[in-house]
């Protein structure tokens, strides 16, 4: 989930990059009845958690008063990729590494594979029908269970409602690609600096695109030792390629105005970026960093590439506890009380974007016509519309077929350096990604892998 940190937004997607050494194979399933610790006794246990979700500020307040023998350490460790430098280093020095940290969905197959997280498959039993499909199949490796869902990052479509209308577009009736293709070219069309979204090349992105044509372009054998990188035999990932390419050529894409700038921010605000794809937890950070907007925008459904009801997932993270940890009982009632029990609501009315169909059903949710900023706010960013209706039914729609590399942390880090200067003019989107293709699976072979 990409969250505002006070009144400054910090993207927690699309970092740099980041050489991860985790080895392919040599791992072992641990099972959390393996390992006790005090606080089933009812002795005193201090519990390291690293996250950098600022609602776990008041959930930990909340669990300590209700397990008064548990205390947590709450750490930020940073963001993104700076976090998994951090937790890596930990795990090969054999010491430092927190019991629980929050982990993007994108990354645990990357820790899941080596061992480094705990099995925790035999005590969510019945958790299925708790968590949203598509989050719920994000903590899975395997057949086994890594993390519970914190949040979710459902893709929708948010729009500039009075550059669209100025354009005359209506963008509720943009279902299919080709509708997206031609309203961009009506609002490139008021004016050279005004376009229909920026794109400057980020990975999670790219993902979150090709996922939604329904390309499956990375499979991992069960046994975690064979890689499979089809980029460029998987006909949905030219699906995309030659959709995205088309406004490219065009020059219907800012490619010049970087994600999670001032001058992006900005564009929201002045209209000149008219429309984003993005994650469902986008809401709040408009109201906090694009406040001038407030009103001027809406929320609907992804427009695909057929005009399917299908969906992807942008962003979103878990809690895991560490199979190192020797208080794997508190670690467990933790990501329990957090994501599974009182700390949910506490999350969502902090801002959270829920990752439970309970929370997505709840009157409170849907029928919010608000969103909260940083000072408690309540601020009217959609007109009026109940935003979370949109976004409730986005994540019924993510699809499960789509899996993550199970070095998804390099890959994205390595995007940039490849595919980077397609959104330059300077070579095709199709030939950036080849490169990228060639690069992944020379790294997949150094780190063991047996490669397709």
């Amino acid at each position: 989930m990409k969250f505002t940190m006070g009144k400054k937004v910090v993207a927690l997607t699309g970092a740099a990059a980041m050489l991860v050494s985790v080895a392919a194979c040599g791992n072992s399933s641990n099972s959390a009845d393996n390992s006790s610790d005090a606080s089933s006794s009812g002795d005193k246990v201090e519990l390291n958690v690293w996250a950098w979700e600022p609602t776990l500020t008041q959930v930990v307040k909340d669990f300590e008063k209700a397990n008064s023998n548990i205390t947590v350490k709450l750490t930020n460790s940073g963001q993104g990729n700076k976090t998994y430098t951090a937790l890596t280093n930990a795990i090969n020095a054999g010491s430092g590494a927190p019991d629980v940290a929050q982990i993007e969905y994108y990354a645990i197959p990357e820790y899941a594979i080596n061992g480094a997280l705990q099995d925790i498959t035999d005590k969510t039993s019945g958790y299925d029908s708790y968590y949203t499909p598509g989050t719920w199949s994000s903590v899975h490796w395997g057949d086994k269970v890594y993390a519970l869902p914190m949040d979710s990052g459902p893709m929708a479509f948010f729009y500039d409602k009075e550059v669209f209308d100025k354009a005359g577009v209506d963008a509720e009736q943009i279902k299919t690609w080709d509708d997206y293709y031609e309203a961009a070219k009506k609002i490139h069309a008021l004016g050279d600096n005004y376009y229909i979204t920026s794109d400057t090349g980020d990975a999670g992105f790219y993902d979150s695109m090709t996922w939604l044509a329904g390309a499956t372009p990375f499979q991992t054998s069960a046994d975690g030792k064979t890689v499979s990188i089809n980029l460029t035999s998987d006909p949905k990932v030219k699906t995309f390629n030659d959709f995205w390419q088309k406004l490219l050529d065009e020059g219907l894409l800012d490619t010049k105005t970087s994600g999670w700038s001032d001058e992006w921010f900005k564009g929201m605000v002045d209209g000149t970026i008219a429309s984003l794809f993005t994650g469902a937890w986008m809401p709040a950070n408009l109201a906090n960093s694009a406040a001038g907007g407030a009103g001027k925008w809406r929320v609907t459904q992804m427009p695909t590439a057929d005009g399917s009801t299908t969906n992807s997932e942008n962003g979103g993270s878990s809690l895991a506890i560490l199979a190192s940890s020797k208080k794997q009982d508190a670690a467990l009632k933790f990501i329990e009380y957090a994501n599974h029990g009182d700390g949910v609501a506490t999350r969502v009315a902090g801002g959270a974007f829920p990752a439970d169909t309970a929370s997505m059903k709840s009157d409170s949710f849907l029928n919010a016509t608000t969103v909260k900023n940083a000072d408690g706010e309540d601020v009217d960013y959609f007109g009026g519309q109940k935003y979370n209706e949109v976004l409730a039914k986005a994540a019924e729609n993510v699809s499960t077929d789509y899996k993550f590399l199970p070095f998804e942390v390099y890959a994205r880090g390595k995007f940039g350096d490849f595919v980077g200067k397609s959104y330059t003019g300077n070579q095709k989107l199709s030939d950036g990604v080849a490169a990228w293709q060639d690069d992944l699976k020379a790294y997949a072979g150094r780190q063991g892998f047996d490669v397709k």
